[in-house]
């Protein structure tokens, strides 16, 4: 069965990546014959009720505009930020100026997690389809974890089935997710993801089990598995 809900998309691609010690941002290195960032949008283009997306790019940007992609008319990008938080508020501050409805659905996707699943966006979309809040893709934690202390060794060992990881994409209702960055930005709190920001605002996002093969690059053994994982 084929989703029904409607929603917009969000990449932040403004950052620089430098992890992956490479001449250009993490979002634009080849994958096969392609950059990164093009595979990431192939997971949302076509799909059932994408109204449309928009790529949050740096101010000095000079890769964007020679993909295949650029032109696409579903696509539009603006100037992103500093930090991912201003550069996804800038995109949704794009589109309430353009007329989208506060209640829309926005779905925020890292510009590097290009193996999303059709099967797990389906999956986000139907979950949390009536959902009050909204919430997050995410996998729960397999292996142990570990509490540092100031001098480098174990403090504790947390259970472990607390905890999961955070990925992408993260799925909120448009205005309630802007007015949240906004306030959380304003406060000066320090806000690594979508869901954060809404934990900030007293909410409590639902986390929806998705694979774990969503990796975000970040290394380049992380694009080297890739590779080899798409032949």
């Amino acid at each position: 069965m084929t989703s029904s809900v409607t929603y917009w998309v969000v990449i932040p691609a403004a950052g620089i990546g430098s992890r992956m010690r490479a001449d250009r941002p993490k979002q634009y290195l080849p994958l096969g014959d392609r950059a990164l960032i093009e595979h990431t949008l192939d997971c949302f283009l076509d799909r059932p009720g994408l109204k449309g997306l928009v790529v949050c790019l740096s101010a000095v940007d000079r890769w964007w505009d020679d993909l295949a992609c650029a032109s696409d008319t579903r696509i539009q990008h603006v100037v992103g930020g500093r930090d991912r938080a201003d550069s996804v508020l800038a995109g949704l501050l794009a589109l309430l100026q353009q007329g989208a409805d506060r209640e829309d659905w926005v779905l925020v996707h890292d510009a590097a997690r290009p193996n999303l699943s059709a099967t797990d966006l389906h999956n986000l979309l139907n979950t949390l389809a009536d959902d009050p809040v909204g919430g997050l893709l995410a996998v729960p934690v397999r292996d142990t974890l570990k509490c540092a202390g100031p001098d480098g060794r174990v403090a504790s060992t947390p259970d472990r089935s607390l905890f999961w990881q955070a990925y992408t994409p993260q799925m909120f209702r448009l205005g309630a997710l802007h007015d949240a960055l906004f306030r959380a930005l304003a406060a000066g709190v320090s806000i690594t993801d979508e869901a954060s920001a809404m934990e900030h605002a007293g909410q409590a996002p639902r986390l929806v089990e998705g694979r774990s093969d969503n990796i975000k690059v970040t290394r380049p053994e992380d694009l080297e598995w890739l590779a080899r994982l798409r032949g």
